[in-house]
């Protein structure tokens, strides 16, 4: 399964890191999957260290102007040529469903595009971001055609737990 993980760029809160690194924790106890982020940097980069750690595969889709970021030799690394938000498409196209651990307007663009492409989404709030307001804006779904699943949860271990067993079968 190909999980898209949507995710702060920027450096994040030390219990907004505890909180990725608790998903990736209790992903890992389910499966090994492959993660695709948007980058090597903020809380993106705490995922993909801990998704490596745990013995995940990464793919990093990167935007036009951040081919020079050092990555860890076992990311998949995919230099875009184009801006963030074009990368985005690449991002919420690419995962089976997407993931949200808290960010942003680049991070609420891909649980949009996710959701308008029929994705299942998946939305930690408490996370002290935008994102968090997305669950008192849009409680059941984003918009009246519903073309995608938004499932909003504040415990990064709930979260993954859920996904294991709705995609596994597995109880962890």
């Amino acid at each position: 399964m190909q999980i898209a993980i949507a995710a702060l760029g920027t450096e994040p809160k030390d219990e907004l890191k505890e909180k990725a690194r608790r998903f990736v924790s209790t992903m890992t106890r389910c499966s090994r999957q492959v993660f695709i982020l948007g980058g090597y940097w903020g809380l993106m980069a705490v995922v993909v260290d801990e998704a490596i750690r745990d013995g995940h595969r990464v793919v990093a889709i990167i935007p036009e102007g951040a081919e020079h970021v050092i990555m860890p030799s076992e990311v998949i690394r995919i230099d875009t040529g184009c801006d963030p938000r074009c990368r985005s498409v690449f991002i919420a196209r690419s995962g089976d469903i997407l993931v949200s651990l808290g960010g942003e307007t680049g991070t609420m663009t891909e649980i949009m595009m996710a959701y308008a492409m029929g994705k299942s989404v998946y939305v930690l709030t408490g996370t002290g971001q935008s994102t968090d307001k997305l669950a008192q804006a849009f409680p059941d779904r984003l918009d009246e055609r519903g073309f995608g699943e938004i499932h909003y949860f504040d415990d990064p271990e709930m979260m993954a737990r859920e996904i294991c067993k709705k995609y596994y079968g597995k109880d962890v």
